[in-house]
């Protein structure tokens, strides 16, 4: 693309533009108007979403309003001195870059001008393909950050390769769906049994959607109080409660732009629903404690295994937030539905435990295949994992037999009665894991079931999560 614009009454700036590594929202605040108009001019030629404003109170609407990616900080504002608003601009917004730019430069202004915060510093008067040459340096490092904290947010997950194949018609079809809907903005909700893989094809949809260089932000629903999650997800003020000791950002913000993934969203409490509510229609929030509406683009993944449909009958789940959500509604598979896909899921798991614990684990006895085929998998993908990561532990040769398995794959004598008690051989750890998942067999909430268990919701999410439930 190719277009020119009026710089002076004897000359004309020519911009040849390509299409930008990373679109962004730039705001630009500079008193002189016709920098403010030929500066718009070439970001908005470089496919941008830019606003322009005259001083630091106008900037500081405009950024209470939404989340902007960059701004560029004229020094010399009228009345004002841009070094001072600096630090001011990067406080009201999670994500923002500063790049300053100024006819009256110097190795001093510059240095200030990083000390305070700006990413970059350039002098006037500048040319179209400095402009060009800084956005791409400025559009690289954000998309360098945002891969390297999604990498980072794998590795700690510390979890065997995602298989993203299958040869199950019922599981072909999820994959299919899920990565059509990947390439939209459109809200999707993930749903099926406790450890199906729901956070992995959530990720893997990030992967492939045009926001993919932008941050995957997680944030489990049932693992805080009500207060506590509503400061996690939307940010909160200094004060706005009891131990509220400096103002954070929430999830919210720090998704801008990429994909927010609300695992267990049926355990999200009846008060903050109408608050996502509002996120999903207009993209606006308010951090705890703060009256100001901020917005926020995001892309919302949202995972659950309750029957969201049952909830909103029971009035615990608004009908209107259900809707919303289903926009896109995919239904995960138990394991026991994949007969097919066992071997090569096993295998993967036995490959990266197998080298994790250095051990030389090539294969399972055809005895131990036996038992993996016939067991039901409650816990379906992460019992899987969880299994096969015993198996290898407690190898002692180069193939997994039937006793390097966890008990509970073996087979029961006829006529005995699912799962142990009181009194059996078992440790103490067996007893209250069988009594966990009979408790969470016959409550319908996370919320209910942690009440009887005498324990908060988020120690009940871990101990599902160690249980590979």
């Amino acid at each position: 693309m190719t277009f020119s614009i009026a710089a002076g009454p004897d000359q004309e700036l020519e911009i040849h533009s390509e299409r930008p590594l990373q679109h962004m929202r730039i705001l630009i605040l500079d008193d002189e108007a016709s920098i403010r108009s030929t500066l718009a001019v070439m970001l908005r030629g470089l496919e941008h979403e830019v606003v322009g404003v005259a001083d630091a109170a106008a900037a500081l609407r405009e950024l209470e309003r939404a989340q902007f990616d960059l701004c560029f900080l004229d020094l010399k504002l009228e009345g004002e001195n841009g070094l001072e608003v600096l630090p001011r601009l990067r406080r009201s917004n999670a994500n923002l870059d500063v790049v300053v730019f100024t006819a009256y430069a110097s190795i001093d202004n510059a240095v200030e001008a990083m000390r305070r915060g700006a990413k970059d510093y350039i002098a006037k008067p500048f040319t179209p393909e400095q402009i060009r040459q800084l956005l791409r340096k400025i559009g690289e490092a954000r998309s360098l950050s945002g891969r390297i904290a999604n990498l980072e947010a794998q590795l700690t997950g510390d979890a065997p390769p995602t298989v993203m194949e299958s040869v199950e018609p019922a599981m072909e079809r999820v994959f299919s769906q899920a990565f059509r809907a990947a390439n939209s903005a459109a809200t999707v909700l993930l749903l099926g049994e406790s450890g199906t893989g729901k956070s992995i094809l959530a990720r893997a949809m990030h992967e492939r959607s045009p926001f993919r260089d932008r941050p995957f932000v997680t944030i489990n629903c049932p693992s805080l109080s009500a207060e506590l999650l509503e400061s996690e997800l939307f940010g909160r003020v200094k004060g706005a409660y009891t131990g509220a000791s400096s103002d954070t950002w929430g999830k919210v913000a720090l998704a801008d732009g990429g994909t927010l993934f609300l695992d267990e969203i049926g355990e999200l409490p009846v008060a903050i629903q109408p608050k996502l509510l509002r996120l999903l229609q207009e993209k606006e929030y308010e951090r705890v404690g703060e009256a100001k509406t901020r917005r926020a683009n995001v892309r919302v993944i949202a995972a659950t295994n309750r029957n969201l449909e049952a909830a909103v009958q029971e009035k615990t789940f608004r009908e209107d937030l259900f809707y919303r959500l289903n926009v896109i509604g995919i239904r995960m598979p138990p394991l026991r539905e994949r007969p097919r896909d066992l071997k090569v899921l096993a295998t993967g798991c036995l490959k990266f435990f197998g080298a994790q614990c250095g051990k030389p684990v090539t294969g399972l006895s055809s005895a131990a295949w036996q038992t993996l085929e016939t067991y039901p998998w409650p816990g379906n993908l992460r019992e899987l994992r969880n299994a096969i990561e015993h198996a290898v532990i407690f190898a002692n040769g180069r193939e997994i037999v039937p006793a390097d398995l966890p008990d509970q794959l073996g087979p029961r004598p006829p006529g005995a009665p699912a799962g142990v008690s009181v009194g059996m051989k078992v440790s103490l750890e067996q007893i209250e894991t069988e009594h966990i998942r009979r408790v969470l067999a016959q409550t319908r909430t996370m919320e209910e079931a942690a009440q009887l268990l005498g324990i908060s919701r988020g120690t009940l999410y871990e101990r599902k999560k160690k249980m590979g439930i």
